[in-house]
């Protein structure tokens, strides 16, 4: 059924406007715009529904407004009555747009602001993981080597200090490092595309500590060996820290952890628009705990299904975690930093367990 009004119709070639009988009706591609001469009704224009450029209903006020419609190449139509204009276009069944209705319908406010917080949790929890592990992929091999050394080279002239522990003790320990990455590359390994150079540094200071550089460097300090060797434990127990530490360079850990900041302030920025500083780096802040987090999960079922296939005990390195813990180290066993770990105990008995929470 056509609803009808009168309205001024500048067609663009004059500038005086024609005052027009104006007619929507409904067809199943959406609003037909019919404009008939006034007194002979005489058919001057049919636009179908792609040719006009609907006007939105922003208010649910019903006070009479001038609009204008877009009609184009075509001209304009002058309404004295906007909502003469809308109450057409909804019985002719144009569907409005989410941005008229969140605006006049605070249920549809609400459901879409639902639907904005659970996709962006969506993407905080999956999305960015997955888009920086693809982008990581691509990052080139001589640049994690290029920042490993530098990286190295500042942790040297900082905080670490050339290892004290006897040649032998190092030469020993780096020959089951290099079976044991060996071993990773022919197991599970997560790219095989991925080829990083395994390289076993050992240094004093920071504590109890190991730690994984991009590229394949893993730094064991001296401080981790000799708590291992004053618990009386054996090397399995620091063969099991260096499996998870291979486990962060498998999966390209510290360079992740560059890029997922990055995707996560891209999508809150597409998402929000400019987002402001505090936001940024809010999110930043969130990002690196929670999924560091996850990154440890990940390098802990590394280690534990390498442990396995190596045939290391584990129970061990839940000693070493627990003596570490014990005695208030600056810096945790197996990674650089403690916050990122689940509880100590509750990893310990895991690890006793020869499990860990997220391993299929």
């Amino acid at each position: 059924m056509d609803r009808a009004f009168h309205a001024r119709w500048f067609d663009g070639r004059s500038s005086a406007g024609q005052l027009v009988h104006v007619a929507l009706s409904g067809s199943p591609r959406g609003p037909v715009l019919r404009l008939l001469q006034l007194g002979t009704g005489t058919h001057l224009l049919e636009l179908g529904p792609r040719e006009v450029r609907w006007p939105e209903s922003w208010s649910t006020q019903a006070r009479p407004k001038p609009l204008a419609v877009d009609l184009g190449r075509h001209g304009s139509l002058q309404v004295d009555d906007g909502s003469l204009w809308h109450r057409a276009q909804a019985a002719a069944g144009h569907r409005p747009t989410l941005a008229p209705r969140m605006q006049t319908r605070w249920t549809v406010l609400a459901g879409a602001c639902v639907m904005a917080l659970a996709a962006l949790a969506a993407f905080y929890h999956w999305g960015t993981p997955w888009a920086a592990t693809r982008l990581t992929a691509h990052v080139p091999l001589a640049w994690e080597i290029g920042l490993s050394e530098r990286a190295l080279r500042d942790l040297d002239g900082r905080h670490l200090r050339p290892s004290r522990l006897p040649v032998p003790r190092q030469q020993a320990l780096r020959a089951q490092f290099d079976q044991l990455a060996s071993r990773a590359r022919a197991g599970h390994w997560p790219d095989r595309g991925y080829a990083p150079v395994f390289q076993l540094a050992f240094r004093a200071g920071l504590g109890a500590n190991a730690l994984a550089l991009p590229g394949g460097q893993i730094v064991m300090t001296d401080g981790l060996v000799e708590t291992a060797a004053a618990r009386g434990l054996s090397d399995d127990a620091l063969l099991g820290v260096l499996a998870h530490e291979i486990g962060h360079v498998a999966h390209r850990h510290t360079t992740r952890m560059l890029v997922e900041p990055g995707v996560l302030n891209i999508g809150l920025g597409l998402a929000l628009g400019d987002v402001p500083t505090l936001v940024s780096s809010g999110a930043s802040l969130l990002t690196g705990l929670a999924y560091q987090r996850g990154h440890e999960a990940q390098a802990d079922c590394f280690a534990l299904a390498l442990m396995r296939e190596a045939g290391i005990a584990t129970a061990p390195t839940a000693d070493l975690l627990t003596a570490i813990d014990s005695h208030g180290s600056e810096g945790p066993a197996w990674s650089a930093l403690l916050s990122s770990h689940p509880q100590t105990p509750e990893r310990a008995a895991a690890l006793r367990a020869g499990k860990a929470e997220g391993c299929s």
